[in-house]
């Protein structure tokens, strides 16, 4: 990659980089970062931005082997020394790292720190992607990438903390490179990809998607000698160092560039299909959930007009649930499927205008508001944005009626975000997914996503590191599974991170879980974080709701809570802990028993890496 130009912070303000060398620019002037362990320090907060780090951790990097008995004073000063480098955070003039009981937080904007703009470019450009703007991903994914300059904190790599934060970085940047070099070919302009693919192969040559994407460079080029010796000397490098054979994926695309033309070799895109026409992509990796996946086609495949709500914790599988019951029911559905995500990539909510227009164009629907000129604002203010979306809210309307359809409405915020979306009439079905149980919406069929039963997490997690791995050690498996708490999405990540880290033992992966000062941290696969989508669910809660959740994780740890220590841990009264138990149960943040009990009988509990958040929160 070409080393790009120096970027700063704003005017005034320090900028970091970890991409390459740690070094802090102000005003384009190179900082002293000072001794080698106050630079330990500094990554090591950096790589972990506005995220508590124990003060373990960060001994650990410092002091791998046997810290001193001052460690915690050392510290300190190294702490304090970062304060003063960093200035205080914004036009409040807070404090830049706080200390509480999760360790210490740096408090970091996006414009201060190349890693949070890397990753704001790259989900930018998956979004492109996934809107159909090839060439408006490829030149975002391009500037993420374009701040690589080189190996990630390449100078402080012999601490083992600190290289274990760059090989996560790293791991970010591969897969962003190829997001956008298969972009590219996918654009017609392979060639741009071909040497910088061929240089990070030579680095990583067991990185199958790296070399798949170099093979179809090639192949696209006209060089399709070349990229079959690709291929070759991957399937010996697999049986030589592994006694594997290329994955049948791989094995397919070489089959399918023999003896073809360039033109029918090139890949088809790999992108969701959304709209009538074509129904939604599932994922492959799809295991368990028979009864809900049973309770909803029977549901939807009735025949009449249904709205079903999907509710449950994020990254408990709603999406990938909908989009498989969706898959199965195309014949019952013959004007087509369509799936519509009501949050933008931020997780704030979108407007009703924006989420009309977009199934106005999937659906073809016809109203004077879809015409250019009548766009709705965000706001909807004027009065002329108003009527343009109530125009276009009836052309919905009157579609639904004539058409039999399945309409996904994916990742509801609240009941407010869809009223007026459902249809009043006709044989149209909804399903709507939601963390909280949107309780304001009636009738509906409900179906609340528990955690996955051991069953179901293991032959998820066998899927993705290999029935055998799992065979070798069922008990450190399931150890696995029973610290990710059942939530698909950690057992995925889990899964994903063990996938590319094969030399780690099932059993040492799992101690890292068990760890709850280190277990979120574990849970993250290239640009997939357990911790970030549980944030996004955190930000959902009102604050009181936050409060409470922090005050109940505790109590949750040694497998529920009843409403009496519910009571003691708020310090209120009973009607009150109630309400605010019954709240979260609402939102999405706490489990009840399913069957119906008293209130003082049944057993609450917070899913554990909820609970680990909480408590990180609580801390700051």
């Amino acid at each position: 990659m070409t080393r790009p130009p120096v970027r700063t912070a704003p005017s005034g303000a320090v900028y970091f980089s970890l991409l390459g060398p740690l070094t802090a620019r102000l005003d384009g002037h190179e900082l002293p970062l000072g001794p080698r362990k106050q630079r330990l320090v500094l990554a090591t907060l950096l790589s972990r931005p506005n995220t508590p780090v124990p003060v373990e951790v960060l001994t650990d990097a410092v002091w791998p082997d046997d810290p001193p008995r001052t460690a915690r004073k050392n510290l300190q000063v190294y702490v304090s020394a970062a304060r003063t480098l960093l200035g205080p955070a914004g036009h409040e003039g807070r404090d830049r790292v706080v200390h509480g009981c999760g360790g210490y937080l740096l408090r970091i904007a996006e414009g201060e720190l190349d890693t949070l703009r890397f990753g704001s470019l790259a989900r930018a450009g998956r979004a492109a992607a996934g809107r159909g703007d090839l060439a408006g991903a490829a030149r975002l994914l391009r500037e993420a990438l374009d701040l690589w300059e080189g190996p990630p904190l390449n100078d402080l790599r012999d601490s083992a903390g600190v290289a274990e934060e760059a090989g996560r970085l790293e791991a970010r940047c591969l897969t962003v490179y190829e997001d956008w070099a298969e972009t590219e070919i996918e654009l017609g302009r392979p060639a741009v990809a071909v040497d910088g693919l061929r240089d990070l192969v030579e680095r990583h040559p067991l990185r199958e998607r790296l070399r798949a994407a170099w093979m179809n460079s090639l192949h696209q080029s006209g060089r399709q000698a070349e990229a079959l010796a690709v291929y070759d000397d991957y399937r010996q490098l697999m049986a030589r160092e592994l006694g594997l054979e290329p994955s049948p994926a791989m094995a397919a695309l070489y089959r399918s560039m023999l003896g073809r033309g360039r033109e029918a070799r090139r890949p088809a895109p790999a992108r969701e299909a959304v709209g009538p026409a074509a129904p939604p992509a599932c994922t492959a990796a799809f295991t368990g959930r028979p009864g809900e996946l049973r309770d909803l086609l029977e549901v939807l495949g009735c025949g009449e007009e249904r709205v079903v709500v999907v509710s449950g914790p994020a990254g408990a599988g709603k999406s990938a649930l909908a989009l498989r019951a969706a898959h199965l029911l195309a014949d019952r559905f013959p004007d087509g499927r369509v799936r519509v995500r009501v949050r933008r990539e931020d997780g704030t909510a979108r407007n009703r205008a924006e989420i009309l227009a977009e199934l106005g164009r999937l659906c073809g629907v016809a109203g004077n508001a879809a015409s250019p000129g009548n766009t709705a604002s965000p706001e909807g203010g004027a009065g002329g944005d108003r009527a343009a979306t109530a125009a276009l809210a009836d052309a919905w309307q009157e579609w639904q009626a004539r058409h039999r359809a399945l309409v996904v409405l994916d990742d509801v915020p609240d009941e407010a975000s869809v009223r007026g979306l459902l249809s009043r009439s006709g044989k149209c079905s909804v399903l709507i997914t939601a963390r909280g149980q949107l309780a304001g919406l009636a009738p509906v069929h409900r179906i609340a996503l528990p955690a996955l039963a051991d069953g179901e997490a293991l032959e998820l997690l066998g899927k993705l590191i290999g029935a055998g791995r799992l065979r070798a050690d069922p008990g450190a498996a399931l150890r696995i599974v029973r610290a990710c708490g059942g939530l698909p999405l950690a057992v995925e990540v889990s899964g994903m991170r063990l996938a590319v880290l094969r030399h780690l033992p099932l059993a040492e992966y799992a101690d890292r879980l068990d760890d709850p000062s280190a277990a979120l941290d574990e849970l993250v696969a290239g640009d997939m974080s357990v911790r970030h989508r549980i944030a996004s669910g955190w930000q959902d809660l009102a604050d009181g709701d936050r409060w409470v959740l922090g005050r109940l994780a505790g109590l949750a740890e040694d497998g529920g809570f009843t409403l009496d220590r519910a009571t003691e841990a708020l310090g209120c009264g009973e009607r009150a802990a109630i309400r605010a138990v019954e709240s979260l149960i609402d939102a999405g943040a706490v489990t009840s028993p399913a069957g119906e009990v008293t209130a003082h009988a049944a057993l609450y509990e917070v899913p554990r890496l909820l609970g680990l958040y909480a408590h990180e929160r609580e801390g700051v």
